[in-house]
């Protein structure tokens, strides 16, 4: 069986490939989990993870803070707020199925985009999950 984190990561991964207004903002399934060599602006990639237990009374409980990275080279500052937003749309309290374990909920936590020094757009966008094992 995957672990909570390793489910969700996956099932977010998902997600991202299926939304259709993510899709036509970034021009195709530009969401990564590991980014090939040759990249194509503009892109997703599934990034930091941090698992914290929230267990009590014997019933395994974790909260996940997840990080996604957008990047916009060409279409700046505005491309990049809309991926953001996209994100947002896609995953904010979104029904996913994970393997072996129940998303208890998956809320929007913070964005922040910012340009970095080789001049693209990044716009990092936060999650916070809450799971439980599968009945």
């Amino acid at each position: 069986m995957l672990s909570s984190s390793s489910a969700l990561r996956a099932a977010i991964h998902r997600a991202l490939l299926r939304d259709s207004a993510l899709l036509a903002v970034l021009g195709g399934p530009r969401v990564y989990d590991e980014p090939p060599r040759e990249l194509t602006f503009p892109y997703v990639t599934l990034g930091e993870a941090r698992l914290t237990d929230l267990s009590v009374d014997g019933g395994r409980i974790e909260e996940h803070q997840l990080t996604l990275h957008a990047w916009s080279r060409h279409g700046g500052h505005k491309e990049a707020h809309s991926i953001a937003a996209a994100l947002l749309s896609a995953l904010d309290d979104a029904p996913l199925t994970l393997s072996g374990h129940r998303l208890v909920n998956l809320r929007f936590a913070i964005a922040d985009i910012r340009r970095d020094s080789s001049r693209a757009y990044h716009a990092v966008v936060r999650f916070r999950a809450v799971t439980e094992p599968a009945d």
